[in-house]
């Protein structure tokens, strides 16, 4: 019997061991938002018939009177991030309300005024409410990341997505830069502002000993959830 226990405690505990380097291998990268896939390659250039020679290359070279802006499938462009917001908001309410009522009976026939007086009544009541309320939200997010283009609509806009990973000892930061460019914003540098970029979805995360420290045990969080107050 002290065996069979003894094997029992041997294989919860691998099965824990086993569940906790499955969590933190699936927590090592940071989840995202962003438009997926992250990259894209191009799709190969087929033209028959054309003849390549020392120089020129019908498959790779671009025309010569075309800019290197981009417009196609696995181009690049560079995403200028300057995100600035600020929000503020200051909320009062008063309330007040008094009422009073008062109830005497002075004759009745002839019942005796001190019977009358057991019937004389007085009701007073107030109510005061006053609430004070702000809320303050600064941002800033400089930076600049160079995106591929993994679609192309049909009116000429492009979706872009890309990610910068910066590693600096055991801590991994990750950029990630996802949206829908209209190509004619883009400057003679290939480059454009992020606040021109529609349906921008902007990331700034990181993973390593620094980044868990700050995040709350699942223990906690689950007691947090289930707390009524």
């Amino acid at each position: 019997m002290k065996k069979l226990f003894n094997k029992n405690l041997i294989l919860l505990f691998a099965l824990l061991l086993n569940c906790t380097l499955v969590l933190v291998a699936c927590n090592s990268v940071p989840p995202t938002n962003v438009h997926q896939p992250m990259s894209m390659r191009p799709p190969l250039a087929t033209m028959p018939n054309m003849a390549n020679g020392s120089i020129y290359h019908a498959a790779t070279t671009k025309p010569l009177f075309e800019d290197r802006r981009a417009r196609n499938l696995g181009d690049t462009l560079t995403i200028l991030l300057r995100e600035t917001t600020t929000a503020n908001t200051n909320t009062n309410a008063t309330v007040n309300r008094n009422s009073s009522v008062s109830n005497s009976l002075t004759t009745l026939g002839k019942v005796p005024k001190s019977v009358l007086r057991m019937f004389d009544a007085e009701y007073e009541n107030s109510l005061a409410f006053s609430g004070n309320g702000s809320a303050s939200n600064n941002n800033n997010f400089n930076g600049s990341i160079t995106v591929t283009v993994i679609d192309v609509y049909p009116n000429g806009n492009l979706l872009v997505s890309g990610e910068k990973q910066v590693a600096v000892g055991n801590e991994t930061q990750y950029v990630r830069v996802s949206g829908v460019v209209n190509p004619t914003f883009l400057s003679l540098d290939n480059s454009i502002e992020s606040t021109k970029v529609a349906d921008a979805r902007i990331e700034y995360k990181g993973s390593g000993q620094s980044a868990d420290a700050t995040v709350m045990g699942w223990l906690a969080r689950f007691f947090m959830a289930i707390m009524p107050f």
